[in-house]
């Protein structure tokens, strides 16, 4: 493979003789320029695989030069050798802390320098090798992490489901309950990263039910205090399942299971929080959740009117839920309209 060598230096008679040495390694193309600025140019256009710089030129010396070039993308790793008739050690110094890998003084011998650039051009390509194979590895890694997260959803909403499926609920229900979600996120300027995050974990929110008795969960009717109390069981059944876990996915599905049924007020359950000491992904959920569970039919109960859930959300402001979560709901009404449109039940 055919290497580039770019040579700077400000005295033409200098370039020529450097590289004369240089056309001497085989397999390279000497670039030579005496304006600095023309050189890093060229550097910004095209890869180069070993950097020969004078020190002692007009307007921009070679370390100013060497400092610019390092900024450039991908030239941290190239070597660069500076030449200088310069014995001062501070010279020497300054050529190394600026990025220099070596240096050499004039009159430049040329067998020192045939074996310095040969051993350089060797350290710039075992620097390109391994940081082809650091990226390669990185691919890899990358790869494999998305295949264990594409079968963690997976995993995910299989259990979601079932849990659905034995509360009589819908796949619809899960996915409008994790979009409105997502959008509360949104709307509050979460990073894409926590709304992309709530969107998935907020579907496991009634993982707990699968530990729920069928003639409670299919019960016909409203429950009574007895029942109640065993279905709010389900909460903490549902951070028992998934707490534990390595995964973020699961960890924060877990806090959404224990949590989602807090309220604002400290009248939820299971431990009566009030307030900020509620988790925010859990003060979303609810918010997302019981909107949902108002405007949806069941067994026991017809779906309430868009606009009169709405008002209800409202009107629990400060006491079921978060003031800031229910505004930014409602701000984002003609987006809530089309999730609820989207995510229609089977009939």
């Amino acid at each position: 493979m055919l290497r580039r060598v770019l040579l700077v230096d400000d005295t033409e008679i200098n370039l020529a003789v450097l590289g004369a040495l240089v056309n001497r390694l085989g397999d390279v193309q000497c670039h030579g320029f005496s304006q600095p600025n023309q050189a890093l140019d060229f550097a910004r256009a095209t890869r180069v695989d070993l950097v020969v710089v004078d020190y002692l030129m007009p307007g921009m010396n070679g370390v100013k030069f060497i400092e610019a070039f390092r900024t450039i993308e991908g030239a941290a790793l190239i070597p660069v050798l500076m030449v200088t008739a310069n014995d001062e050690k501070e010279v020497c110094y300054l050529a190394l802390n600026s990025g220099a890998d070596d240096f050499l003084r004039r009159p430049v011998d040329a067998l020192e320098f045939l074996a310095r650039a040969r051993n350089m051009l060797k350290l710039g390509e075992a620097n390109r090798h391994l940081a082809d194979h650091a990226a390669w590895l990185n691919d890899a890694v990358r790869q494999a992490t998305n295949e264990v997260r594409m079968r963690e959803r997976e995993t995910v909403m299989s259990l979601a489901n079932a849990a659905a499926y034995r509360d009589m609920e819908t796949g619809e229900h899960i996915l409008r309950v994790a979009h409105y979600a997502h959008l509360i996120a949104r709307q509050i300027e979460l990073p894409v990263a926590e709304q992309e995050l709530l969107l998935e974990a907020a579907s496991m929110h009634d993982i707990g039910k699968v530990g729920i008795p069928d003639y409670i969960l299919c019960k016909k009717g409203r429950l009574d205090e007895a029942e109640r109390t065993i279905m709010q069981r389900h909460a903490m059944l549902g951070y028992e399942l998934l707490q534990g876990s390595s995964s973020e996915l699961l960890q924060v599905a877990a806090l959404i299971a224990l949590g989602h049924h807090e309220k604002y007020d400290g009248s939820g359950y299971p431990r009566g929080l009030a307030g900020e000491v509620i988790p925010l992904y859990c003060r979303i959920v609810a918010v997302a959740d019981v909107f949902d569970a108002l405007t949806t039919t069941r067994s026991y109960k017809v779906a309430w009117d868009l606009d009169k859930a709405k008002d209800h959300l409202l009107e629990g402001r400060g006491v079921h839920f978060d003031p800031r979560l229910a505004d930014a709901f409602v701000a984002a009404w003609p987006e809530v309209l089309a999730i609820h449109e989207r995510f229609q039940d089977s009939v």
